[in-house]
């Protein structure tokens, strides 16, 4: 077994432990589940949030031991990277990994749990969700900031940026499923675009965006930020509805056989 826990949260070892251990039969299910498994659990009075990651298959039980850090490490680090160059995301608590003679048997990452009003999918899902353009403008803003920071969110995709409503109209973004990221000392215009490409279908959401971070990016035209934002969309919109098409031609052939 591999344990780490925040220094933050050292005195709580105990619990945090016996919560990850009771994990299958205790605490509150969080979400649907459908590939790792969240549940919410009491810690002096404070909610955190454990996620189970999926029992990955040989080779990455292998890869997890020997060559590769586990989810629930990377999501560790990178949370605790996250915190320290002033980003947004619920504070990391502890991980704990379980090894077989084979390899990695499961994974466990602890955080606290933000309760937060929407997610940006829901910009993306409600068009007239109040104040749209003021939120979808300030996290084109935190994403601007995100990357001047070095910082590519490989899974920046709608439900993983959790938005909250401070006072006089001001918001703050949390980002949350971390473990693919990339930490660069500069990233290149191309690399800034295409992290935008899983966020939105709506070419309207592209156009304001870019809008936006045109006002603070000021090596390229808004033009030039737009034609480069959308073309990474349009392509990552293709190949999304590609891997549909064949999954379902796969689900079909196996009806048939």
């Amino acid at each position: 077994m591999n344990f780490k826990v925040n220094p933050i949260f050292k005195n709580n070892t105990d619990s945090i432990l016996n919560s990850i251990r009771g994990f299958n039969n205790t605490g509150i299910l969080f979400g649907n589940g459908d590939r790792n498994r969240i549940k919410l659990f009491e810690l002096n009075e404070k909610t955190i949030n454990i996620k189970s990651f999926k029992i990955p298959n040989i080779v990455n039980k292998i890869a997890y031991k020997y060559f590769r850090k586990s989810k629930a490490r990377r999501s560790f680090e990178y949370a605790t990277i996250l915190l320290e160059k002033g980003i947004g995301t619920p504070e990391p608590i502890a991980f704990l990994e379980n090894f077989s003679f084979i390899g990695l048997k499961d994974s466990y990452y602890v955080s606290e749990h933000l309760v937060t009003e929407l997610t940006y999918r829901e910009l993306v899902e409600i068009p007239d969700y109040p104040n749209h353009d003021v939120i979808l403008r300030q996290f084109s803003k935190f994403c601007f900031e995100l990357h001047e920071k070095g910082v590519e969110f490989l899974d920046h995709s709608p439900g993983n940026t959790l938005v909250k409503k401070l006072e006089d109209n001001k918001y703050a973004f949390f980002l949350v499923d971390l473990n693919r990221m990339n930490f660069h000392p500069h990233m290149t215009f191309e690399q800034r675009m295409n992290n935008f490409s899983r966020l939105t279908p709506k070419k309207e959401m592209v156009a304001v965006m870019s809008n936006e971070y045109a006002k603070f990016y000021k090596e390229k035209s808004e033009a030039e930020i737009f034609e480069k934002m959308w073309q990474a969309t349009e392509d990552f919109q293709e190949s999304f509805a590609k891997k549909k098409r064949l999954k379902k031609k796969l689900k079909f052939w196996k009806s048939q056989s």
